[in-house]
């Protein structure tokens, strides 16, 4: 297995996973072409250091699993670095097989190495299993949640 940031060129295969499921199936368009505003959307994470946009390919280089890593720096906690987990997607193929966990221990190392204090997450309530995994991996429902969609 290799964790390693997206290129261009893995743009389809991000897409293709996070259409793959109920919810993502309702917001996402995996098409091809692809439509351009995944395109600039990729370009924009690329540019914005604090950003990772990550792929896991399996020993054949096939992409089973993506995560979006953000670094928010903010004035509390004395000016401190939060890391957000995003867009999590592993192939239905190889869900179970702990490559999910794998690819959130790297998430976790690596937002210690950028000198993160707090990783977070959301996660849609819609998704029970997923829930359920977070808080095996140690993570806990501490705030709750709100949005505004515009």
């Amino acid at each position: 297995m290799t964790i390693r940031p997206a290129e261009l060129n893995d743009l389809p295969y991000i897409v293709q996973l996070l259409a793959n499921d109920a919810l993502g199936a309702q917001r996402e368009r995996y098409e091809q072409p692809l439509p351009n505003s995944y395109h600039e959307a990729f370009v924009r994470i690329q540019k914005d250091t604090n950003q990772e946009l990550t792929v896991l390919e399996n020993k054949d280089q096939k992409i089973i699993g993506t995560l979006q890593l953000s670094f928010i720096p903010y004035l509390t906690y004395r000016g401190g670095t939060r890391a957000q987990i995003e867009a999590v997607r592993i192939h239905e193929d190889h869900r179970g097989t702990g490559i999910g966990q794998l690819l959130f221990e790297w998430a976790i190392a690596r937002a210690k190495t950028k000198g993160a204090h707090v990783v977070q997450l959301t996660t849609d309530k819609k998704r029970p299993k997923a829930l359920l995994f977070y808080q095996k991996l140690g993570f806990a429902a501490s705030h709750e949640g709100m949005k505004l969609h515009l």
